[in-house]
């Protein structure tokens, strides 16, 4: 079984900054790929940001130039930095990750808030 537990969100101003951090409990050489979701009230789960085992990053045409995603292999942690944050960020973050276990799983956290504010 895998956890991730995440942390960091809360309320921001708008143009400010917030980071976002995933702790997952697997040696990370088992992980694919980790990433970050969101979820607005009333809309779908969107993708928010990649990246794979070998470092390459995706992330959604919304966050791009604002966002960065990385992590850090040593802590098993997987970071999402969010700058010049608008209120349309607001949503709860999920850490997402998909892992090789004999098998592909596929594993979420709990969520954490993000508001933004105007």
């Amino acid at each position: 079984q895998v956890q991730l537990v995440e942390s960091g969100g809360g309320l921001v101003q708008a143009g400010g900054s917030l980071r976002l951090s995933c702790a997952a409990s697997v040696r990370f050489f088992t992980i694919i790929e980790m990433a970050w979701y969101r979820q607005a009230p009333g809309k779908e789960r969107e993708l928010v940001a990649l990246i794979g085992r070998d470092d390459t990053t995706n992330y959604a045409d919304s966050v791009k130039g604002r966002f960065i995603i990385s992590r850090d292999n040593a802590k098993n942690t997987v970071y999402l930095q969010m700058n010049t944050v608008k209120p349309e960020d607001t949503a709860v973050y999920y850490c997402y990750a998909r892992v090789n276990q004999l098998r592909i799983n596929t594993y979420w956290g709990q969520g954490t808030q993000v508001t933004v504010s105007s």
